[in-house]
């Protein structure tokens, strides 16, 4: 298990996914208000729980070794996740008349990125696994 690739991005997927709740993305000024606010993953409800959804796959996948395929799934549907949590922080960051982002807001694009390399990884071992059973 730890000495596979994959579970080093899904380790990191999945503290990147849980360090985004603290850290900000953006903060900016609404259009009716003049102080600057902060948008973390705690913003909304929503934002809360797939966040904390991205993370807890990412760590279920790790123990999912056994099973290539339901991985490789879990992979999946974390990268379709956090799409749509990118989509949601979209939305919210529109409602703000002038702001900047932070740099932890790349910490979004980095869980995509991770996933990636875990679902490349997890295609590489089964791709391995039946070269190997077609040589026996």
């Amino acid at each position: 298990m730890l000495q596979r690739i994959q579970t080093i991005w899904l380790f990191l997927a999945g503290a990147c996914a849980l360090l985004s709740i603290k850290f900000p993305i953006y903060s900016g000024a609404l259009p009716n208000n003049t102080l600057y606010q902060e948008i973390t993953g705690t913003v909304t409800i929503p934002i809360l729980i797939l966040t904390v959804a991205i993370g807890v796959l990412a760590f279920l996948a790790i123990f999912m070794y056994t099973n290539r395929k339901l991985q490789f799934r879990l992979c999946l549907i974390g990268i379709i996740l956090e799409v749509i949590l990118i989509f949601l922080y979209y939305t919210k960051i529109n409602e703000y008349e002038t702001g900047t982002f932070s740099l932890t807001a790349i910490l979004h694009a980095l869980v995509l990125l991770f996933f990636f390399f875990a679902a490349k990884g997890i295609r590489a071992d089964d791709r391995i696994v039946r070269e190997s059973n077609r040589l026996r």
